[in-house]
Formats: structure tokens, sequence, C-alpha cells
């Protein structure tokens, strides 16, 4: 039998499905995440949805031959189409639609924000309306920015906050990534926020010029899905950090730059060697994940940085009943599970 490694539930909140310019107008495309089969599709005025599956009617795959028609979505099987809030709109060979689905949502759509240049939707276990909204960066529309992205992308074994949590994870940063000291940012938790501000200095390398360089770097979170990382000092450079899951032991990882519009030689420079460096840690990462298991009472010591915080922060995007189902299947599985005990003191 199969061990599993992580426990934990899909969290709330806003993921990327998609990059804006990843679907264009008509497209239909079948998409999974969530550990389910997903549809996500624009209509004829641009609107961005994303919708359950599956047809209420008999059944067929709507992102497998379905068309968008107006502002509805079509089924391939018969033809029914749905409007954004899942109602059916039109069956084009009855006279009636069914007493049972008139005014109701048969094809659950779920809440879609397009933002930052990227189709969010909403996720809750329990299909609440979203409890936040979705972070809009207005830095990065000022005119000063290059229009398109530079995009990574990673798929990983490992659940949603294993990744969250590297960024309180002081001590990783010197024995995995080889850094020469220990960051010591100053955070700030705001609701369904967390930011870590990091100042510091590097030394210069032109020897005409200043010895060192301040430097400052905002990380941030906004929900389980959606982070940030504004540096600025030597250069200026903004990263979306988008966190989607495939199911409850995999994510989707995505890093979208967005790099100063600049012709300076030595800033691309600096620009370049500053993504690279990025990547190179994130690639580190990845294995460690992919063969980690989550420790839900860790034996911490007092260099290891806020993770105690951070998983107190955290537990607020799992839904309750999900942390029911987690308690039940401990006590069947015989092993702790919950991410951080309310009141713990850890």
């Amino acid at each position: 039998m199969t061990t599993k490694r992580h426990h934990l539930p899909i969290p709330f909140g806003w993921y990327c499905i998609a990059y804006s310019d990843e679907i264009a107008v008509a497209e239909v495309k079948p998409v999974k995440y969530l550990g389910q089969e997903l549809v996500l599709y624009r209509t004829e005025s641009g609107t961005a949805s994303v919708s359950e599956a599956y047809c209420p009617h008999l059944g067929a795959h709507i992102g497998h031959g379905g068309l968008v028609i107006g502002e509805y979505i079509s089924c391939p099987f018969h033809g029914w189409q749905f409007n954004g809030e899942g109602h059916c709109a039109a069956i084009p060979y009855a006279k009636a639609i069914p007493k049972k689905i008139v005014g109701v949502s048969s094809l659950f759509h779920y809440p879609v924000v397009e933002a930052n240049g990227v189709v969010w939707f909403w996720y809750h276990p329990e299909r609440v309306e979203p409890l936040f909204e979705v972070e809009e960066h207005q830095l990065i529309q000022d005119g000063s920015w290059l229009p398109t992205y530079r995009k990574y992308e990673w798929i990983v074994n490992t659940a949603v906050q294993e990744t969250a949590e590297n960024a309180a994870d002081q001590a990783h940063f010197v024995f995995v990534h080889g850094s020469e000291h220990m960051p010591k940012p100053t955070v700030e938790y705001a609701g369904h926020q967390r930011s870590a501000y990091f100042d510091g200095y590097l030394p210069g390398t032109d020897p005409d010029g200043p010895e060192r360089f301040e430097i400052k770097m905002l990380t941030a979170n906004s929900g389980p899905g959606h982070t940030w990382q504004h540096f600025s000092g030597m250069f200026e450079s903004f990263m979306l950090g988008l966190i989607t899951p495939i199911d409850s032991d995999s994510l989707h990882m995505r890093f979208a730059f967005v790099l100063k519009d600049t012709t300076d030689a030595g800033e691309l420079f600096m620009l370049d060697a500053y993504v690279d460096e990025v990547v190179r840690q994130v690639e580190q990462d990845i294995p460690i994940w992919n063969h980690k298991t989550f420790r839900t009472e860790p034996a911490l010591c007092d260099g290891d940085g806020p993770i105690a915080q951070f998983r107190k922060w955290f537990r607020q995007f799992y839904a309750e009943s999900d942390l029911v189902n987690l308690v039940q299947q401990a006590e069947l599985l015989g092993v702790p599970t919950l991410p951080m005990a309310k009141g713990s003191k850890n």
C-alpha cells in the first residue's frame, strides 16, 4: 500500500486557472484542478468563465467539443446551452426547459475575476462565495514595465501549504540555497494577507561606484494561491507566484516576472541574474517538496523562523468541514493530521 505523505485538504482561496492570453474569445478548454474536471471558456464578449465539466443532462464533458454561442456554453452531446450563472438558457430541440432546473444553477460556475493578466477562480469546498478579493497590482501598470511576463512553471508533488511555508523557513535558505546569512524579515499579518519586508545591502562591483547598494524586498501572500515579490535597489523587478492545486497532493506552480522597461546593459544583466537565481532556488526546493512529509507537530528550534506563526495564519484557509474530516481520518489512520490546532503554543 502506498503511504500518503500529506493529509491536508485543499485550502480555499483564489487560484490561477490560466494566464489571460492563454484563453481566446470563443475558446473552450478542458482543465483539471482541485481533483476535478473543469471547463475554462471565454464568451464572445470576452468574459472568462470556469464551470464544472459534466452536463447535468446526460453527463457529457463540456470541455471536449463544447462550443461558445454568444454568452453561452453549449454541450457537445445535445446542444444544451448554459449562461455564466450555470442556468440552462436554451435546449435547441425542446419546447421547454425541465421544471426541475428552471431558474436553478444546474451547471456550477466558479466565481471568476480577471486581473494582473491572470484568470482567477474562487474555490471553497462548501461553495461559499468569495471571502476576500483578488489583489490587483497597480504598481506594474504605471507604464514603466515591460508588457509581457517572463514565465516559468513546474508540477510539484506536494500540498499547497508546504510550498507556502517555505517563506517562513529561514534556515533552509542557508542549507538548501547557499545563502551566507539567514534572512531576518519584518513580518506582518492582516487577515488573509501576509507581508515580509527585507532590508539589506549588497557590495558594489564597480571600483568607481558606490561601495554598497541598498536593497529592499517585499514578499507577500494573499490567500494560499497568490504570492508576489517586489525587489528594488540596484534594479527593480516584480514577480507573481501562482500556486494552483491539481489535487490534495500535487500542484501547478507558475512564476511570472515583470521587468522594468530599460535598455541599460548593466541593469538588464542584473535583472537576468535575479530571475535565474529565483528559478535556481525553486528548482533546488522541488526535490525536497516532492519527497518530504508534512509534520503536524514538528520539533522546532529557536533558529527555524516563524513557522508556527505562519501555520496559525494559514489555518484560516481550511474550511471547518475539511478540518472535521481531517480529525476523522486521523482517528482511522492513527496519525495526527491537523495543520495547527487552535490555541497551540507551538
